[in-house]
């Protein structure tokens, strides 16, 4: 594999977040009943004319914005013409040759390592409908055609798979950001199609490229383009050529295989759509899209290093998720960053994995999470109890302060009455003492766990430790 380099493009498909379709006035809410939200236009009958989602407009510019592309102020959609049961029209509805936003980029972290990716265009389109393939039939359900998409096209820029999931990483914490897309990857709302092709190192031709359709999610896309890498790499080693064609991921076996050769451009039969006049845009309404834009990851991943102290690595775990990045700056409003950042990053993200629910379904509240550090802090409770309890206060959503009162936690760090727990504890150990005093000074976490057991696990650490080592000498 050393002998050899990667070249990854992705095309992101992202589904707006718009209440109506693209080009027409049906719901675009995911779960509804087959065929639900579909009507002549979007069905694709005879003698209809589509009508542009205004909105759709608005989304395409700000994410265009977002990621430093320009904005052309006419664009035109086309007709991507191929034959497919869930296309009912026989072709879609896309941009081609003049497309709403181009000669963009996006900066990612690999390693450490800053790096650049170019950003082709980003196009609006249609999506198409879905096939359901059961009981030995096939069936077309509709509900999906005319959702809104914008396709967002890199440049052959990634070099490996980690390149290419810390990208989509990027696009898509940015388009929740906007508030744009839901990016929610198994509905299929955020997905991408991933262009490989290796060469020898060194060499500036590309070579045959492969495409990966739709993978759905970020462990996915890893291991389908490390997979596909090694397939061709065997290929050309073995003598044989890679043929451009499309490929499917078996997520059960690991491995890609063969859906259909690739099209070019050419095959699709693009040519302007003569229903939908060229998209003119005003630079004022692009002027005013930008002041509205919120704070993006990167600037928010900056504001935390600089305001509350973190390290990067704490910062770029907390700005991934908008919820999460929200749920924090509520919560150390009146708690210790670091501290949060650690409980978040640690016991929360393990629990919201576990339950496999986000953050705001968990009961565990921003000012819940800052009392318990509090009680930490203060020595109420020691760091154990508190990750004791942690699950019950995520799921039941209580008070800390008041479960811990309740159920009789509160730490003992009252020193006149642990110093005579120590004394009784050096007392019945005499051997154990004439050791430590020996030098076996590993000897202090057996008397820290005598003492522990005396107080029924209550008492505080680090009093316990500071009259240990007092008495001890």
């Amino acid at each position: 594999m050393a002998r050899y380099e990667t070249v990854i493009g992705l095309e992101v498909h992202a589904q707006l977040k718009t209440n109506t379709k693209i080009f027409c006035n049906c719901s675009t809410q995911f779960g509804v009943a087959a065929n639900e939200n579909v009507c002549p236009v979007c069905s694709g009958m005879p003698g209809v004319l589509p009508v542009l989602n205004k909105k759709v407009v608005e989304y395409a510019v700000k994410m265009g914005l977002s990621i430093n592309c320009q904005i052309n102020l006419c664009s035109v959609f086309a007709r991507k013409n191929y034959f497919y049961p869930d296309l009912p029209k026989g072709y879609q509805i896309s941009q081609f040759e003049l497309p709403i936003c181009e000669h963009g980029h996006v900066d990612i972290v690999v390693n450490g390592e800053k790096k650049r990716i170019g950003v082709t265009r980003i196009h609006m389109e249609e999506d198409a409908g879905k096939n359901i393939h059961r009981d030995n039939a096939s069936y077309v359900d509709l509900n999906r055609a005319g959702v809104p998409l914008i396709e967002i096209v890199s440049e052959p820029d990634m070099r490996s798979a980690e390149e290419a999931v810390a990208y989509l990483k990027e696009l898509r914490a940015i388009l929740l950001y906007l508030g744009i897309c839901d990016g929610n990857m198994e509905e299929g709302s955020f997905r991408c199609d991933a262009n490989i092709s290796i060469r020898p190192v060194g060499q500036e031709e590309l070579g045959t490229r492969t495409e990966l359709k739709n993978i759905n999610s970020f462990r996915n896309v890893q291991k389908a383009i490390n997979y596909e890498v090694e397939r061709q790499i065997d290929l050309i080693e073995d003598g044989e050529k890679v043929i451009q064609q499309t490929r499917l991921f078996d997520t059960a076996k690991g491995q890609t295989f063969a859906m259909r050769s690739k099209e070019e451009a050419h095959d699709y039969r693009y040519y302007p759509d003569p229903d939908l006049r060229p998209v003119q845009v005003r630079q004022e309404d692009v002027d005013t899209w930008k002041k509205g834009l919120p704070e993006l990851p990167d600037s928010r991943c900056k504001r935390f290093q600089s305001q509350y102290g973190l390290d990067e690595k704490d910062a770029v775990l907390l700005i991934s998720e908008k919820e999460i990045a929200d749920y924090f700056e509520e919560a150390v409003k009146t708690a210790d960053a670091k501290k949060l950042a650690n409980w978040i990053a640690g016991d929360l993200f393990a629990y919201l994995k576990q339950q496999n629910c986000s953050i705001s379904e968990c009961k565990l509240s921003p000012q819940n999470l800052s009392e318990l550090v509090e009680l930490i802090e203060k020595g109420t409770i020691s760091n154990k109890i508190a990750q004791d309890i942690f699950a019950t206060l995520c799921s039941e959503g209580v008070s800390p302060a008041k479960y811990v009162a309740d159920k009789g936690l509160v730490q003992l760090s009252d020193t006149d009455e642990l110093e005579g727990i120590v004394a009784s504890v050096l007392a019945e150990n005499p051997a154990e003492v004439e050791a430590y005093r020996a030098g076996k000074t590993k000897l202090i976490s057996f008397f820290v766990g005598q003492i522990m057991r005396k107080t029924k696990g209550k008492g505080n650490p680090s009093v316990i430790n500071e009259l240990l080592e007092k008495q001890l000498q």
